[in-house]
């Protein structure tokens, strides 16, 4: 398989607290694709050094083979499937089957966009897996602050009210909807897997990032409904 850097990216890894990328023996990766490593400073390993000797359960209990009702949370850590954490994670995994829906449905100039918002999608779920902060200063070209003012003042800014999606608005607009309802049970889903058992959310920096997001959808269906 030849590597891309948008296929290096989707499959970086986190092994004791650092990025790296498994390279499996005849796979070979696009110089971009090299680059982007090095710049970064991700080490290229070895496929075969990636499958763990050993799998631990969060109690501290080990596990020579993984039972199927059990998936891996980070590293060789294991969960149950029913893990609030791996809940999110498969509404991430529905909301960018959405997205990818929109997008096709989407006129061309909407595309764009919407492929911006994918790609944030599938940073947050790195960010989750690599532990690392979320960044994102403008999404569409949108700071926070305009993001806030186009979603809550639409009529200012497109010349269109809200409104309530009706079946005679098109598919293009109604899947831009759907997109929008998965981003907004990502983020609750979200919000339960980071909240522990004080009330702290431990994650707000991703919980934010879904709430821009669905804003963001939110005004591309102002968009649309306003073209027509």
């Amino acid at each position: 398989m030849l590597y891309s850097e948008e296929n290096v990216r989707a499959n970086i890894r986190n092994r004791e607290g650092r990025r790296v990328f498994y390279l499996q023996s005849g796979d070979t990766l696009t110089p971009s694709a090299r680059d982007w490593l090095q710049r970064e400073r991700i080490d290229i390993l070895p496929a075969q050094s990636a499958r763990p000797e050993f799998h631990t359960l969060e109690n501290g209990a080990v596990f020579a083979e993984k039972p199927e009702h059990y998936t891996h949370l980070r590293g060789n850590i294991l969960v149950p499937k029913t893990h609030p954490i791996i809940a999110f994670r498969g509404a991430m995994d529905s909301l960018q089957a959405e997205l990818l829906l929109a997008q096709q449905a989407a006129p061309e100039h909407l595309r764009k966009d919407i492929g911006e918002i994918l790609t944030l999608a599938r940073n947050i779920l790195r960010w989750d897996v690599l532990e690392e902060p979320a960044q994102l200063d403008k999404l569409c070209g949108l700071t926070p602050a305009q993001l806030r003012s186009h979603s809550h003042f639409p009529q200012d800014h497109y010349g269109q009210p809200h409104f309530m999606p009706a079946y005679t608005d098109g598919p293009a607009l109604l899947q831009l909807n759907r997109a929008r309802c998965a981003a907004r049970t990502a983020e609750l889903a979200g919000a339960l897997a980071f909240t522990d058992k004080n009330g702290v959310c431990l994650r707000g920096d991703l919980l934010q990032a879904l709430n821009r997001m669905s804003s963001m959808l939110y005004i591309l269906m102002i968009q649309l409904k306003a073209e027509k």
